[in-house]
């Protein structure tokens, strides 16, 4: 807290304790206000404009300095002024003092409470965002919500000034209508009780749900009116129509046939999705291989004297289809089918909110459903670089089909997909180039687990070249040449075969979301609310078709949200839960993350202390020679509640799952200390982070007080 910040608290605590100790409130009573009553109206009929411009003021001081009274300052505006003046003084009056106890609020401790709870206000502020005003209005109109409170609270909020002042303005309205003709009626009055009968504060608490009650109505018309063309079926063929056979849709599907209702799953090229076919599955098991082939290459330091290995790329390549043969049964036709599912392979096209027209090799049909579900999934992007077509560029899509080794294999991206296969191929033996215009690879990691990767994969002979800017691909004496940019200057870079890995584009064109409008956002993803719905309500998507994130597993988290709201969205809804997703890029070595990491919050202004562990120190690791990487650790300041993980090096991506799980059920470093973890294991490592934070969080007064007694005790 700067010094401005301290002077003016200073100011605030002085007057609030001055209030007291001269006591002031004693004249902010109902039988104070009517012994004073005669004489204050006197003078108002002697001096009436300062009247209002003094009672205005001392009615500003108190709200703003959060003062106990309002209620009888409101009821003195009524005795004196009369309805009409009284109203338009206190609304005017209270409004700018509820602002300004606003403005101090925010410029005393928003930062501060930013800082500490950052990650709970970003979730606060999008819905304030959202419907800030709406829940200030209802907040003012029910009077058991102390005004005061608000005004702290929203303070801390980024509710924008301007709102906050007429909200308030237009919601506190009523209440002093009432308060300020209580007030004319002063000498009735027996107690402030009296002013709000059980009945009134009812209409007050119902005039406060309207607001909201009035919300769920516009967006029940707003819903409607989307409707507003299309005719609806009066009966349907299924309760859910799935388009897409990849992690989303598989998942949603499997669902919905589990509580019995009538699912039908569209796919038109291939069951699993990318996932199995081109993703996930093929790249890791051509990780095992390269990865088999790097430690043989290691064998001497195991004291194994002699190990060799030849690389049969054709029989690689050959072993990762295999694997993908023996998982499709998982995700197969057959297997579906017998679990309830309608799988029909052919292509989708949605007509209307309620039918999807579907065309197969035999026949083109209609079928009406209740809901749908999009999981069409992504593609890889082809960036515009001028002569890319004559490149015969590969993507992560088509670089299965390789049987031959590529021997100059330049990748084009550094991010989680270019990074596991530059390193893949450059392990086969191909001489790797990566270009990378982000000043390092992994851009979104911490700055310390992107250069681990890069070293590694330079000692392991990649080309990493990173701050490169691709400009064109050219064909000069039958060599296909990439040309670059790297601070102003030009670099010709020559290859064999070209990588294009610099991300993946949502499929959402080609189904009918044009026709029917639905929504797309700013990154060309579909837009969907909280819920999974589109802007047609009986119309969701989930996976990589809506982001925001592109993972196989945060893909099938989004699958159940969006099968239940479509399902039973009706009775309930339920909010997707990104509270805890982790993510791995599974290089050697792995680098695995859950939460925020030490550069986003340093980008976001949330507060964090670190705790980092270095696996050269862990047991196990130097058993197996893996003794690199870290755990690093994000906590709140003074507290062992997680904010984040990052963790680089052996199995990573395994050992990020205990810290999913403390922050999912909010356990703290505390317990993770605390918990018995098998030795020696990596899955140590955790413990010892935790322990990390524990020492520095050490309590060392009390243990100057113990070794004291411990001294007393030797005598």
């Amino acid at each position: 807290m700067n010094i401005s910040r301290w002077a003016l608290l200073a100011v605030i605590v002085t007057l609030f304790a001055a209030f007291f100790i001269f006591d002031l409130q004693s004249y902010l009573t109902l039988e104070a206000l009517k012994a004073r009553q005669a004489s204050i109206e006197a003078y108002r009929s002697s001096h009436p404009f300062s009247a209002m411009a003094i009672y205005a003021s001392i009615y500003i001081a108190a709200t703003a300095l959060s003062l106990p009274g309002a209620a009888i300052l409101t009821l003195a505006g009524g005795a004196v002024f009369g309805l009409g003046w009284g109203t338009l003084i206190v609304s005017f009056a209270s409004t700018i003092g509820a602002t300004l106890a606003f403005l101090v609020a925010r410029f005393l401790f928003r930062d501060a409470v930013k800082a500490r709870f950052g990650d709970r206000l970003n979730v606060i502020n999008k819905g304030i965002d959202k419907d800030g005003a709406l829940y200030l209005f209802t907040l003012r109109l029910v009077p058991i919500f102390p005004f005061f409170v608000i005004n702290l609270v929203m303070g801390l909020t980024n509710l924008k000034t301007q709102t906050f002042y007429w909200v308030s303005q237009a919601g506190m309205l009523a209440g002093t209508v009432v308060y300020v003709n209580a007030g004319t009626q002063l000498g009735k009055l027996e107690s402030l009780s009296g002013i709000l009968s059980p009945g009134l504060v009812g209409s007050f608490i119902l005039l406060g749900v309207f607001p909201l009650l009035a919300n769920k109505i516009v967006e029940a018309i707003k819903a409607n009116k989307v409707y507003r063309q299309w005719l609806k079926p009066s009966r349907f063929d299924s309760n859910i129509v799935v388009i897409g056979a990849g992690s989303g849709g598989l998942v949603t599907a499997y669902i919905a046939a589990a509580v019995k209702a009538k699912v039908t799953l569209i796919e038109k090229h291939q069951m699993g999705g990318d996932c199995l076919n081109s993703g996930c599955v093929p790249s890791k098991a051509l990780i095992r291989s390269a990865g088999l082939l790097a430690q043989i290459r290691r064998a001497a330091d195991f004291g194994i004297t002699k190990a060799d290995a030849e690389v049969d790329f054709a029989e690689v390549m050959k072993r990762v289809q295999s694997v993908i043969l023996t998982i499709e049964p998982h995700d197969s036709v057959q297997r579906y089918t017998d679990l309830g599912v309608d799988v029909i392979e052919g292509e989708a096209k949605i007509i209307s909110p309620w039918e999807v027209q579907v065309t197969t090799t035999e026949t083109t049909r209609i079928i009406t459903t209740r809901s749908i579900v999009v999981a069409a999934g992504s593609r890889p992007l082809i960036p515009p670089i001028p002569g890319i077509g004559d490149s015969a560029y590969l993507t992560s899509d088509t670089i299965w089909a390789l049987r031959e080794l590529p021997g100059r294999l330049l990748v084009l991206g550094g991010g989680p997909i270019g990074c596991e296969l530059a390193q893949c191929f450059a392990r086969f033996g191909s001489e790797v180039t990566q270009v990378e215009m982000a000043p390092r690879l992994l851009i979104k990691e911490d700055p310390e687990a992107s250069e681990a990767v890069m070293a590694k994969f330079r000692r392991e002979g990649v080309n990493v070249l990173v701050g490169h800017t691709a400009k064109s691909f050219i064909v000069e004496n039958g060599q296909k040449i990439l040309l670059a940019e790297h601070e102003g200057k030009e670099l010709r870079i020559s290859f064999d075969q070209v990588l294009l890995a610099i991300g993946r584009t949502a499929n959402i064109q080609g189904y009918g979301l044009e026709q029917l409008g639905v929504e797309i956002s700013t990154n060309r993803t579909i837009e969907t609310n909280e819920f999974q719905q589109t802007n047609y309500p009986n119309i969701f998507a989930c996976g990589d078709v809506s982001g925001p994130f592109q993972f196989t597993h945060t893909a099938a988290h989004q699958a159940w949200y969006a099968a239940v709201n479509a399902l039973f969205g009706g009775l309930v809804k339920f909010r997707t839960d990104y509270s805890a997703v982790p993510w791995a890029t599974f290089t050697d070595p792995e680098v695995a993350r859950v939460g925020v990491n030490e550069q986003d919050a340093k980008a976001t202004g949330i507060a964090y202390e670190v705790s980092t562990y270095h696996l050269d120190d862990l047991d196990r690791a130097i058993a197996d020679g893996v003794a690199h990487g870290f755990v690093k650790v994000l906590t709140v300041p003074g507290s062992d509640r997680i904010l984040g993980v990052t963790i680089v090096g052996e199995q990573a991506g395994d050992l990020i799952a205990e810290f999913v799980l403390a922050m999912k059920h909010n356990i703290g470093l505390n317990k993770l200390l605390g918990t018995i973890h098998i030795y020696p294991t990596l899955s140590e490592a955790n413990k010892y982070a935790a322990g990390v934070w524990k020492r520095n969080h050490a309590p060392k007064a009390l243990l100057r007080c113990v070794a004291r007694y411990h001294e007393w005790r030797r005598g």
